[in-house]
């Protein structure tokens, strides 16, 4: 499964790559929303290339990135102030008299504050790392690539994906729907697949393995099982053409939602070395167009596309 993953969030980028439309109106009013709902989450990366496009239709998501910036300073700053004090406060009682309470006050307000100055600074830099465009399941939203009525659009869509017709606490019942497996396409998938196909274009993609299975050995006598995260980068350096499936969610007091799940199927050798089991499909370049047209493409012919995928040598570490 792919458990998270770092995500081209250049829209300009995937627009001229793929010969894309951005949906402009779909961004501007997710990044409205944000401002206020904390349920979604956009990676940072998405935000400084948006913030540095010319484009007017980018403007008004450029004032609500803005606002949500001073929101999160705002507070950030208040919880800074608080964590001094009690720095402060702690250090002070210490100088009297040495306590366990006092001790642990000193501890947790310094990690505080040194996590918020890096919130702070992050927030308002424009210099981008790799892993501000890394993207989990269940709350971020990431540029995905569709066919609408025979144009390629780039809309914002949820890592997670919500079947039409399910309940919303749907999303904590079946929590693993941000992967759909590929055996699984003509059952539990089969209302999307077929149907509302995508891709997400990332660069690398990390993934949880039972540590004692990275080891190669068997659990010890009361050993409970214990994970590792491991980063893994296809070694070609190319963006990887994710397979997706996509669903457009809707119900008359909420608000509509549009989500997706990346397809995964049997890891090649050296990630199964690993002890992990499954991996999303890379699509060859050349297929891409058709996997997008699903309703034109037999089934025959999707199922040699998801076989008929790139085959990097994925080089990986664990990650920290």
């Amino acid at each position: 499964m792919c458990y998270s993953a770092l995500v081209r969030q250049n829209l300009l980028w995937l627009a001229r790559h793929y010969g894309a439309e951005v949906a402009w109106e779909m961004f501007e009013e997710l990044y409205r929303r944000r401002i206020d709902d904390s349920d979604i989450q956009l990676a940072r990366s998405l935000d400084v290339h948006m913030l540095q496009m010319t484009d007017e239709r980018a403007r008004r998501s450029q004032a609500y990135i803005e606002q949500y910036r001073a929101d999160r300073a705002r507070a950030w700053e208040q919880e800074l102030f608080k964590q001094r004090k009690r720095l402060v406060d702690a250090q002070r009682k210490l100088q009297v008299k040495e306590t366990k309470a006092a001790r642990n006050d000193e501890r947790i307000a310094t990690d505080k504050i040194a996590a918020l100055m890096g919130k702070l600074n992050s927030l308002r830099s424009e210099q981008l790392r790799p892993e501000d465009s890394r993207i989990f399941p269940k709350k971020y939203f990431v540029p995905l690539i569709v066919n609408e009525g025979g144009r390629l659009l780039i809309r914002p869509m949820r890592y997670l994906c919500r079947l039409p017709g399910k309940p919303s606490n749907y999303d904590d019942r079946f929590d693993g729907t941000y992967n759909a497996r590929r055996d699984n396409l003509g059952g539990f998938w089969s209302s999307l697949y077929g149907k509302h196909h995508g891709v997400m274009v990332i660069d690398s993609f990390y993934e949880n393995v039972p540590r004692h299975l990275y080891e190669k050995r068997a659990l010890a006598p009361e050993e409970k099982e214990s994970n590792l995260v491991l980063h893994f980068n296809p070694n070609s350096g190319l963006p990887m053409t994710v397979a997706c499936l996509w669903s457009h969610w809707t119900h008359p007091a909420e608000p509509e939602l549009y989500s997706f799940a990346a397809i995964t199927d049997t890891p090649p050798p050296e990630i199964l070395a690993t002890g992990h089991t499954r991996c999303v499909i890379s699509l060859k370049e050349a297929n891409v167009q058709e996997w997008l047209r699903p309703e034109e493409t037999p089934r025959a012919r999707l199922e040699e596309i998801l076989s008929d995928r790139q085959a990097p040598f994925y080089e990986h570490r664990i990650a920290a």
